[in-house]
């Protein structure tokens, strides 16, 4: 079976580079999904209270043969419980229904730029859960530089990492180079570019691109695959997401080859600029905010 990768947080949590992420994953096909990841090789699981699936991803790990300890599970708090007691509510909420006493990595699934004390103080929230060793890491995602700038201003703990949109056609590459000068580990979420053609159907799918599609051939690899190597060799986590068990052994696949400099550039000239998810500036809770159901 494949060894997976790690990178290191807070200089002892070791994250495996690839994960398998749930968003969107129905809650009945969650834990067949997890039950495929686990028997590939996958030993970190992604996933976040707004997705509804956090209890099916306790029950598939929960009835593998792993040991807690051997599977990484990383969850995030939705916006509707920030503030300081509604974000330590919140992981009893998401704990619970894992089925877990201690979260790996928990963090923030976005800022509210027009409530950020209620951002500051959910991620207060996090350090205190961090000191009392009720998590191992934790961190934010979908933060831009602004954000990240305000929250280091107030932190007491780095975040491990931001998980942010990075793919081929959106690479954010001021983000995550301000959070690598900071210690900041990125996570990409849609790291094969799902969001370009599931979300509305307008762009141009990143597994139909000639570039892509002709180093995959020159490796005889997937485009799925070639991206996420991509990925990984320029020092992300990456969390694609599937349902289909072919799709996820193949999606682990990767590191039987190496992409040159050259394919590395070649993939990195291919950033359009173009978000595929929500702006981060438009997020807040009148138009996102929903309440996240008691365990």
């Amino acid at each position: 079976m494949t060894t997976i990768p790690t990178l290191t947080l807070n200089k002892s949590v070791e994250l495996p580079v690839i994960g398998l992420g749930v968003f969107q994953t129905p809650p009945d096909e969650t834990r067949d999904a997890v039950a495929a990841a686990l028997a590939s090789g996958y030993r970190h699981i992604d996933t976040a209270a707004a997705y509804g699936n956090e209890r099916q991803v306790g029950e598939a790990i929960h009835a593998s043969a792993l040991d807690r300890s051997d599977v990484f599970i990383e969850t995030k708090i939705w916006i509707s419980d920030y503030g300081y007691g509604e974000t330590l509510h919140g992981f009893e909420k998401s704990a619970r229904k894992l089925g877990v006493e201690q979260i790996d990595l928990l963090i923030l699934h976005q800022a509210l730029p027009t409530a950020f004390d209620k951002t500051l103080e959910a991620y207060r929230a996090l350090e205190t859960l961090l000191a009392d060793g009720k998590v191992r890491a934790i961190g934010v995602s979908n933060f831009m530089v602004e954000h990240l700038t305000k929250l280091l201003d107030h932190a007491t703990v780095v975040p491990a990492v931001n998980q942010i949109e990075c793919h081929p056609y959106f690479q954010q590459r001021d983000v995550e180079d301000f959070g690598a000068e900071h210690g900041i580990v990125a996570q990409a979420w849609s790291p094969i570019g799902g969001i370009t053609f599931y979300r509305d159907g307008k762009h141009t799918s990143t597994l139909d691109d000639p570039v892509i599609g002709a180093i995959a051939e020159t490796h005889g690899k997937s485009p799925a695959q070639v991206m996420l190597r991509w990925g990984v060799q320029h020092g992300r986590s990456v969390i694609p997401k599937s349902t289909k068990p072919h799709r996820i052994a193949e999606n682990i696949d990767v590191f039987d080859f190496q992409l040159s400099d050259a394919e590395l550039k070649a993939i990195d000239d291919l950033d359009t600029g173009v978000r595929g998810g929500p702006e981060p500036a438009d997020v807040n809770l009148e138009n996102f905010g929903r309440p996240i159901p008691e365990a």
